[in-house]
């Protein structure tokens, strides 16, 4: 299947950050483009904006009558109309990773994989291209600040027929390779890096090995002569010796790529750069945080072997604003400090909550976080409490169910019972805003993957936006 045989497209669960920026993709090239999904975002109104259709009620009469294909997101359930009235059709219909897979085929991809940091390390990576001047197409997980989406291009490629008869057979495609549904085994990226395989989605692998094979397998769909960049500590066996180069990274250490001489100013890192060749001196890091550190190490290290020069990747990180609900300042004041996080692993709120507490030790730290999935919180509930109890204070709110249907037994009180913390409340979406504006916090953080961002406009409407 390519591009150029489809006239008109339709996507179920449009909204997606990963369905979204494939749908850019394909309106780029001409397609003609809709969608459905279940609720209103501001993913969904920049799609309109675009002039891309979108409903959000579940109904075949609403939708068009026969695309040309059909692309879905495994998030759906099984009873949906629109689903199964396309189906019963006959009509082609693929996955969103599928679809991804082709799509990249033709490009000489960069693909980040990981259950942490993937993200940021791929948005990273985009932005240091941009500031360089290459060609390339960057599909991410999260709305770049520096671009406002999630799907990102060079400017100067212009029409899509003047990037893919550029001077370059490939041109350069970023891509966050998703290990939810082994989504990333459609990839055959050029480059690859693992920034972690910390156990996750055990709802889809059942254990960590299984998890770690995945990822091993993942690797083994490295181009011939390709590059794997992975972080130090992280272990996967090699499925096929001498395929491609290996290098490690790390902040700090006796990585292929590192950092030395680090130092703090003003709460943002300064650093050098350490590659295999070369030292690179005097980096600055725009975005707070060690583990933001080391997804930099990371960018670096794969705009190094793609040859980006050294004023290029000192700019662009110095002007780097980050990505939407990643360790996200929305209000910085002397009085009060707001950081919105889409930290739902009990690693990533260690690093997060951690990095906050580095930056304001005295400062006193309240947390809003809502679980996400009933699974992940049933396989990682001590895990989950130890990581909240570094907070001073924590407001509990209902487990987000995304895909799944409720389990007999889990729910947010069961591990609000495990969370060893003095001050905790279990409260709503609805009834937390009150709580907040009764005990003014000094700093609030609310964190999770589901749809606590409903919580960030009003909690910057009652505070303030300074």
């Amino acid at each position: 299947m390519k591009p150029e045989n489809i006239h008109s497209a339709y996507f179920i669960g449009i909204g997606g950050i990963g369905m979204s920026a494939l749908a850019q993709y394909f309106s780029w090239l001409g397609i003609t483009v809709s969608g459905y999904d279940r609720t209103p975002t501001a993913l969904t109104a920049r799609l309109i904006d675009e002039g891309i259709p979108v409903h959000y009620e579940d109904n075949p009469d609403l939708a068009p009558e026969t695309p040309d294909l059909v692309i879905y997101t495994p998030a759906i359930p099984p009873d949906h109309l629109e689903f199964l009235h396309y189906k019963k059709l006959g009509l082609p219909m693929k996955k969103r990773a599928e679809v991804l897979g082709w799509v990249t085929a033709p490009f000489k991809t960069i693909a980040v994989a990981g259950t942490h940091g993937k993200t940021t390390t791929s948005s990273l990576i985009a932005h240091i291209l941009y500031s360089a001047g290459f060609d390339f197409l960057a599909f991410l997980g999260g709305i770049a600040r520096n671009y406002g989406n999630n799907f990102v291009r060079f400017p100067s490629i212009g029409e899509p027929s003047n990037f893919h008869s550029s001077h370059d057979p490939k041109p350069l495609c970023v891509v966050e390779a998703d290990e939810y549904d082994r989504s990333f085994l459609q990839l055959a990226p050029y480059l690859s890096i693992v920034t972690s395989t910390d156990p996750d989605h055990l709802d889809v692998y059942g254990n960590t090995e299984d998890l770690k094979r995945s990822f091993e397998a993942f690797t083994s769909r490295i181009a011939e002569g390709g590059k794997l960049i992975i972080k130090q500590g992280v272990s996967i066996k090699p499925l096929q010796e001498g395929r491609y180069t290996s290098y490690s990274y790390s902040v700090s250490g006796n990585s292929s790529f590192h950092a030395e001489n680090i130092r703090l100013d003003k709460g943002l890192f300064q650093f050098d750069f350490i590659a295999p060749d070369r030292k690179y001196e005097n980096f600055i890091l725009a975005i707070p945080g060690l583990f933001n550190l080391e997804n930099a190490v990371a960018a670096l290290s794969a705009s190094h072997i793609l040859g980006v020069g050294e004023d290029a990747m000192k700019k662009a990180l110095q002007n780097y604003q980050g990505v939407q609900r990643r360790f996200d300042f929305r209000i910085r004041r002397n009085d009060f400090i707001y950081i919105d996080d889409y930290a739902h692993h009990p690693e990533e709120l260690r690093a997060s909550i951690g990095s906050v507490r580095a930056i304001y030790p005295e400062k006193k730290i309240t947390g809003i976080f809502q679980p996400h999935l009933f699974s992940r919180t049933r396989d990682m509930a001590n895990e989950f409490a130890r990581s909240l109890e570094m907070l001073d204070e924590l407001y509990l709110l209902e487990i987000y169910p995304a895909r799944e249907k409720p389990m007999e037994g889990v729910d947010s009180s069961m591990l609000f019972d495990l969370i060893g913390l003095k001050h905790k409340t279990l409260t709503t979406k609805t009834g937390v805003l009150p709580l907040l504006l009764k005990n003014k916090p000094e700093i609030l953080m609310t964190l999770g993957a589901g749809d606590i961002d409903q919580l960030i406009e009003p909690i910057m409407e009652s505070f303030g936006k300074q």
